[in-house]
């Protein structure tokens, strides 16, 4: 087996090994990955964190040995905590790179950081203080960034600068936690999941006071949450089925 790390701000994680096949998530700055297949320009990795697979251009990562990989998985995750920050370069040249990043592999790719961030468990009650950071990103699918990002990765990337785990998709973040039978037995940072008419779940929001909810539809906004679903403020109508309420913090 073998190993990496993203050494760029964000990267796209496709599909398929080609430039025009489908995103299904990003990689962003410090994550590490076990790389699973190595071809001429691409390689197949599956993340850390997530464990989500998908095919990245070999001239987006650094492989990094086994000893490496272990000792830095170990470690608590330290995350960049404003939009926007720069890793200063062995040649002083800049990188910018989003909130999110890791910083954990900093000096194993010999860059230096002089900005904020975060490496500790927060409180539940910080989880819509963190979702407010990313009120108007536009979405893009496979997104993880305030520049573009979608319905679970949103929620994802919420949850884990606030020290929880999520996994990658809605369909998949629905089995963690514990099942609400009703919206008012929700708190803050909870999540509502929704699905189609087929029964799948396709989208996924966090729970704010007063039955509302932020989440990534067009952009994250916020919108009305009742006992049908989502419902557009703006528009006046339902958008979202709601499909069940799950509890991942305790607080």
């Amino acid at each position: 087996m073998q190993y990496g790390v993203a050494f760029l701000s964000v990267s796209a994680l496709r599909e398929s090994p080609s430039d025009t096949a489908e995103q299904v998530t990003q990689v962003l700055y410090g994550e590490l990955f076990k790389v699973v297949e190595v071809r001429k320009k691409w390689s197949r990795i599956r993340l850390h964190l997530d464990k989500y697979d998908g095919w990245i251009d070999n001239k987006q990562f650094k492989f990094i040995d086994e000893e490496a990989y272990k000792r830095l998985i170990l470690e608590k995750p330290k995350l960049v905590t404003d939009l926007v920050d720069f890793i200063q370069l062995p040649n002083q040249q800049l990188l910018p790179i989003t909130i999110g990043a890791s910083l954990n592999s900093i000096e194993l790719l010999d860059h230096a950081f002089e900005g904020n961030f975060i490496q500790e468990r927060q409180p539940k009650a910080k989880i819509i203080e963190t979702a407010l950071t990313y009120l108007n990103t536009p979405y893009a699918w496979g997104g993880k960034t305030p520049f573009g990002i979608d319905c679970s990765g949103f929620t994802q990337m919420v949850y884990l600068l606030n020290g929880h785990l999520l996994k990658r998709d809605a369909s998949l973040q629905a089995n963690q936690g514990d099942a609400l039978s009703f919206i008012e037995e929700s708190t803050p940072g909870d999540l509502a999941f929704f699905d189609d008419n087929e029964g799948n779940i396709t989208h996924v929001g966090i729970i704010m006071e007063d039955h509302y909810i932020i989440h990534a539809h067009g952009q994250v906004r916020i919108d009305r949450l009742d006992h049908t679903g989502i419902f557009n403020l703006e528009k006046k109508i339902h958008t979202h089925k709601l499909r069940v309420i799950k509890k991942i913090i305790k607080r």
